[in-house]
């Protein structure tokens, strides 16, 4: 099984795919690249909002799909990380179907429930403020209307805002948390999502990144690409009729940087404590970081 897993990846290597990996001395080059494609950067953000304006109405299904249902793990994983608390402000970026936002709001409503005698808890979760940030107002679409199937419609606590990651409209030290899942492989310039990143948070407030990474395993690495390359936009087209985009997804993943190299660019944009966590031996992994 191992040496068929090892052929079938070496036919891959075979066909160009050799220069997915990105090293830490073309990072600059990531600014202008579209999945394994060089592009001028302001043809980038268009040919990203193509995609997802193409995935939005099948996004979650095709997130379960994909990784076999562990994507709610992971974000579980995320959220219990984040540690979230009643009357927080948090900022969800990348985040339109609301998935992680949920989790959030579900979290603090049951910090609730385990403190009902407390009174003052109702004026907290009042307070709360969850925003789901996202470029394309067709993702929010989808996390709006999931939100009202989930009993969240009139939910005052979560605002559905479009802005770009790389230039938020949030004020300075404004907000305790934010998280980013599955998104900043996807922005132009990484460093200036993390600057805004670190610019809107208080004091004290705690950064997380969930995305999918670079797996070193042997064998399962090469199981990993063939995986990637073969099943998900085969699975892309058949559910959504779409190739080109589960393609985009699974090149712009071999585009990110590493994860080392990722965590020295959150401490370069001024966060301490970084460090990341390694789900599924690298498939994903979360990256934190604090404000001080």
């Amino acid at each position: 099984m191992a040496t068929l897993v090892r052929s079938v990846a070496r036919s891959l290597r075979r066909k160009n795919l050799s220069s997915m990996y990105c090293p830490a001395s073309t990072l600059q080059s990531h600014a202008t690249s579209f999945g394994f494609k060089d592009v001028a950067e302001e043809e980038k953000s268009k040919m990203v909002g193509n995609v997802f304006t193409s995935v939005a109405s099948n996004y979650d299904l095709m997130n379960d799909l994909m990784s076999c249902g562990l994507h709610r793990l992971w974000k579980d994983r995320l959220v219990s990380k984040l540690n979230p608390f009643p009357g927080m402000k948090h900022l969800d970026v990348a985040g339109g179907t609301g998935d992680v936002a949920f989790r959030i709001l579900e979290n603090i409503k049951n910090v609730k429930r385990r403190a009902m005698q407390d009174v003052l808890d109702d004026d907290l979760i009042e307070e709360t403020r969850i925003y789901v940030c996202d470029i394309n107002p067709n993702m929010l679409g989808v996390g709006k209307k999931r939100a009202e199937e989930r009993g969240f419609g009139l939910e005052k606590s979560l605002d559905w805002v479009e802005g770009d990651a790389e230039a938020l409209s949030f004020e300075d030290n404004s907000m305790d948390g934010y998280t980013i899942a599955f998104g900043i492989r996807n922005v132009t310039h990484i460093e200036k999502v993390l600057a805004e990143a670190y610019r809107v948070l208080k004091r004290g407030g705690r950064f997380l990144c969930l995305e999918l990474s670079h797996v070193d395993i042997p064998v399962y690495k090469d199981l990993y690409d063939v995986y990637s390359f073969s099943v998900i936009p085969a699975v892309g087209e058949l559910v959504t009729g779409d190739r080109e985009s589960y393609q985009y997804l699974v090149e712009s993943v071999r585009r990110f940087p590493p994860q080392e190299q990722f965590a020295k660019m959150i401490a370069e944009a001024g966060f301490q404590k970084v460090e990341y966590e390694n789900l599924v031996g690298g498939v994903v992994a979360i990256h934190s970081g604090v404000k001080f």
